[in-house]
């Protein structure tokens, strides 16, 4: 799996690849009551048993994207007075990102400080790309681009997911491993252009992306990040059928947080680097 919060928690993986193999359970003779009494009980829902469900993933991760959201708009407006603030986000959100990611039992307060660490990341960094890397109207009007990128950003999130639940995109290995060593060479691809930024003139974005290489370096980042969230969405229904334990609602969550933060921001330079252009 290319995420690694899915890819190192067992409940989320392929039952394929698990080790170990259940066997079955010997009979067992119930007489007549017992059944019908068993046949006339109301049968116990996912939340009653403990196991996990998507309502559980989908409160927890509106709460945990309300958070993000809540805390970015508190430092865009402290941004132009603390404009390292989102260093420290970045920083903060990093490590706390690890730590989540290779942990095996997840821990719904260090997710919280991680979706507080993005917070402050992302509303540094949209307040700084909107009033310094790209160039106002004439009339001293920021140019919308914040506003773009979380629209693209809700609008790809719908589009992976009708094409899940559509069956029209399956995650098999093949399309895992294309993604795996796609995002390995991106990742690359990155760490080259900021290593050439600190010796070459660039637009602000790196050598690498200047131009139509980088508008198309955006897009192909746009779409490994779609892809990611396919991923994702399969890692959970795998858990959920699984019957994992509610508590690795937290886990999922999570690993979505970090992708759509992903896709926000490829979208976000993506939209600033047209503007420039």
């Amino acid at each position: 799996m290319a995420n690694p919060v899915f890819n190192n928690s067992p409940v989320f993986r392929d039952p394929s690849k698990r080790k170990g193999g259940g066997t079955a359970a010997p009979a067992s003779t119930i007489d007549a009551a017992t059944l019908e009494q068993m046949y006339g009980a109301p049968s116990a829902t996912a939340r009653q048993t403990g196991r996990l469900t998507y309502e559980d993933v989908i409160v927890k991760t509106g709460g945990l994207l309300a958070v993000l959201v809540v805390v970015a708009a508190a430092t865009w407006a402290v941004t132009p007075q603390l404009p390292w603030l989102y260093v420290v986000g970045a920083l903060v959100g990093l490590v706390l990102g690890l730590v989540n990611a290779f942990r095996r039992e997840p821990s719904p307060v260090l997710i919280v400080l991680y979706a507080v660490a993005q917070g402050v990341f992302v509303g540094g960094i949209s307040n700084i790309f909107t009033n310094w890397v790209v160039p106002a109207t004439s009339d001293g009007t920021a140019k919308p681009i914040v506003a773009q990128a979380i629209l693209a950003t809700i609008v790809t999130f719908a589009a992976a997911l009708l094409l899940f639940r559509s069956g029209k995109v399956r995650v098999t290995p093949k399309f895992t491993k294309w993604l795996i060593v796609a995002m390995v060479g991106y990742l690359a691809f990155s760490v080259i252009n900021l290593v050439l930024s600190f010796f070459l003139p660039s637009d602000g974005f790196g050598p690498l992306r200047n131009g139509g290489w980088g508008l198309l370096a955006g897009l192909f980042a746009v779409g490994l990040a779609a892809a990611c969230l396919i991923v994702d969405f399969d890692s959970i229904k795998r858990g959920v059928e699984a019957g994992a334990p509610a508590k690795f609602a937290w886990s999922a969550a999570f690993g979505l947080i970090v992708t759509l933060v992903w896709l926000y921001l490829e979208f976000l330079r993506l939209f600033a680097m047209l503007q420039r252009s």
